[in-house]
């Protein structure tokens, strides 16, 4: 079984990426982690370097590496991920996508802490992040949209999820 855990930066995918592959035992793989580690280098540093189109082709190289290679896993894709080369696409045949459907002000709550981490959102004052992200959430909604469940985050109970995945 692949789960591929899909949603807006700081939706809460690593967090509830390990614990699901923990529930399964299942491996769980955080693609920026994978690439981070491939490159040697951070996202922001990647972004700045080598720039975000490169960045995209990389996601998706490694994305359809780590499903060539491996037959079950939880992966936590980048937020930007399924908005790009259709891998929204290529998710849904080979694995079951989860949207973590987080609300605008429980992402900004948690970006404010995370924002000059993010290469995305390192030049965007405090009093921009709300707009940003609802901004950003709109465009990306037709691809989070298009996951086989979804989740609201905010309210995510484990066992349910995990009961379902499996039914499935």
């Amino acid at each position: 079984m692949r789960i591929f855990l899909i949603g807006f930066m700081g939706s809460g995918k690593t967090y509830w990426g390990t614990r699901i592959s923990e529930s399964l035992k299942i491996p769980f793989y955080d693609l920026d982690a994978v690439i981070v580690n491939e490159e040697g280098m951070t996202v922001p540093e990647i972004f700045k370097v080598k720039g975000e189109e490169y960045f995209r082709y990389r996601e998706k190289q490694v994305l359809e590496e780590l499903v060539t290679k491996n037959e079950s896993f939880v992966l936590s894709a980048g937020g930007g991920t399924p908005c790009f080369f259709n891998n929204i696409k290529f998710m849904k045949r080979h694995g079951k996508v989860i949207w973590l459907n987080t609300s605008t002000s429980m992402l900004k709550h948690r970006l404010m802490k995370e924002r000059l981490t993010r290469p995305l959102l390192r030049d965007i004052s405090e009093a921009g992040l709300h707009s940003y992200i609802v901004r950003k959430l709109g465009e990306r909604k037709m691809y989070y949209e298009q996951a086989d469940f979804t989740v609201l985050e905010d309210n995510i109970l484990l066992d349910p999820l995990i009961s379902l995945l499996q039914d499935k």
